[in-house]
């Protein structure tokens, strides 16, 4: 896969007998999908997507323009990661990242390297950075209060004690509290 492509959704199961999919995606608003003229997967099979109503329910067309056939067809795709190329997306806004940016940078903590961010995560209360020590740390912007994209690193400052669910958003550091 090439390193310049962004993961903006993932096929979930099949829905129905005519080869429509779930698609969960990871884009701030689902609806731009559709305007992606292109989705790739991983093996670099060209798609596109037409959102059909609610429960986050598409139809997936190939690069000849075929929607898949049956429920069988959709099954075989279920998991497929759909992904569009750095290109195609705006410029992060100040203090918001793609995560494909933070996978992979060094975090270091006073100094000491704990290892790169394996992962990003986000369960519903903002994102947290899975480090290669094994430690999970909130991605706001008192814990992680620096970011150097061009060298690839962050700093964390871990909190004694992590409370509270301050602040909301993807990706999205917020001044003080927790993103």
């Amino acid at each position: 896969m090439q390193p310049d492509l962004i993961l903006v959704g993932v096929v979930g199961k099949a829905h129905g007998v005519r080869g429509l999919v779930r698609v969960h995606s990871y884009a701030a608003d689902a609806a731009t999908l559709e305007d992606y003229a292109v989705l790739q997967d991983a093996q670099g099979r060209k798609w596109s997507l037409r959102w059909c109503g609610a429960d986050s329910v598409a139809e997936l067309k190939d690069a000849d323009g075929k929607p898949l056939a049956d429920r069988t067809a959709a099954q075989a795709l279920v998991n497929t990661r759909l992904y569009v190329p750095r290109s195609c997306l705006p410029e992060p806004e100040e203090e918001e990242f793609y995560h494909a940016d933070l996978i992979g940078m060094e975090a270091f903590e006073k100094g000491l390297s704990l290892g790169r961010v394996l992962m990003v995560h986000d369960y519903g209360a903002g994102a947290s950075l899975e480090l290669g020590d094994g430690s999970l740390v909130p991605f706001t912007k008192a814990c992680v209060p620096e970011v150097k994209l061009d060298e690839r690193t962050i700093t964390i400052v871990r909190p004694d004690e992590v409370s509270g669910e301050e602040g909301r958003g993807v990706g999205k550091r917020q001044a003080g509290a927790p993103a």
